[in-house]
Order: C-alpha cells, then structure tokens, then sequence
C-alpha cells in the first residue's frame, strides 16, 4: 500500500452489526413524542445522517424539537437495546482493521451522532485504531454527499486517489465516489437490500479486504463521480 494512504469506514453495518437496532432506536424515540415511522421512513434511516433524518421528520411529521434532543433520547433508547447483546462486529472486522492500521491512516465515517460513533468503537475495543471518527455533528450535509468523507481526508491530510471507503449502504456508496476514493462494499449487513453496483468491489465480507485488495485499488486511476 502507497504512503500516506488512508481506509475510511462506515461503521453501522460495515463494522458493527447494530443496522436494526439503529432503526429501532429511532423508531422508539419518536415514539415518544407519538411519531410513527412507517416503512420508507425507516429505510431511509438505513445510510443516511441524523442530519438528512432530522430534516425528514421536521419536513414530514413537522417535528419542532432540536435534533439534540432527539439525538439524546434515541441514544438512550439503543443503549436499553444493545445492553445485553453489546456490540459485535462483523465478520472479518477486527482482522483487517488490525492489519491495514499497521499501514494505512484509518477513519470512521459515520451518519450517527458522535456519543454513538464512540461508545459503538468503544464497545469494539477498538478505539486504538483509528486516528479520526466523525459523527454527524461535524458536518453540514451526510451521504451521499461527499462532505463526510472529504472532512476526513481533510483530517487525515490524505488525497483522494490515496483513499479507500468501505461502506454497506448506498447512500454511503454514492459519497465515497463523489469524494473521489476507491469503493468496496459489503453484502454482510446489507440486509435491506441496498444497491451496492456503484462500488469498485463487492465484497461478502470484510474476509475480503486483503492487502493485494486494497494495492489493487490504489494503482488504479481514480477520477471523481459526477451527476
């Protein structure tokens, strides 16, 4: 792998199995203000931001509270639904974080506010390996526009060309092209069935993201996806 190189991660469904739970933790809290998802509203959930998901509910159930506020009671209510299970992680995860942090810049990259990005990687013990993790607080708009992943090569102080995303969730899929790295999706906890054809690579697992992998990709040419 070229120095200077980065690996940027989602973490919902890419690191950690915690997809459903995301969903049901939202689905809770907005219960509580008697706020009822219905089944593209959840799906939208799936991939995208507490910032795109907060403009979705103050758009279609005119919610008025702040996205703080909801963000702290649906923190609570997946803290109840992860108590017993904890966090595992994917198939694969732990392997080649290990292996691809002793060469390459690693990032989180997530849609979930920054209080779930830390306690999710901390609950992986996994704190130690990444240099950068970005919760949707620390950007204006979340995938699939490239923002999120361009303020972490911002961070990072790595080029595009020199970045690899790794995502499961379209939305995801979409940023990372428009932000100019190489894509590898992950069918593992695709369990909405997410369109992932724009990837580079599709993998079953992160069994997958083996160092020729991630040479591979990097000597390619990589030019920024528009339209």
């Amino acid at each position: 792998m070229a120095s200077r190189a980065a690996v940027l991660f989602d973490l919902d469904g890419t690191l950690v199995d915690t997809e459903r739970d995301n969903v049901e933790s939202v689905v809770l809290a907005l219960r509580h203000w008697q706020v009822e998802l219905d089944g593209d509203e959840r799906h939208f959930v799936v991939g995208h931001s507490w910032n795109e998901i907060y403009a979705m509910l103050r758009r279609d159930h005119g919610l008025q509270l702040g996205m703080d506020e909801v963000i702290a009671r649906a923190v609570e209510e997946k803290r109840q639904l992860l108590a017993h299970k904890g966090y595992q992680p994917l198939p694969g995860v732990r392997e080649a974080v290990k292996r691809l942090g002793r060469r390459a810049d690693l990032a989180v990259v997530s849609g979930a506010s920054r209080v779930e990005v830390h306690e999710a990687v901390a609950g992986l013990g996994m704190l130690g390996d990444f240099r950068v993790l970005l919760g949707a607080e620390d950007y204006r708009k979340g995938k699939p526009d490239p923002e999120p992943y361009l303020t972490a090569m911002r961070l990072l102080a790595v080029p595009p060309a020199a970045c690899i995303v790794v995502e499961d969730a379209e939305p995801g899929i979409l940023a990372g092209r428009a932000a100019g790295a190489h894509v590898i999706a992950v069918r593992a906890a695709n369990y909405l069935g997410y369109d992932q054809s724009a990837a580079d690579v599709v993998l079953d697992t992160l069994d997958g993201l083996t160092d020729e992998l991630c040479d591979r990709l990097l000597a390619q040419t990589k030019t920024i996806a528009v339209g």
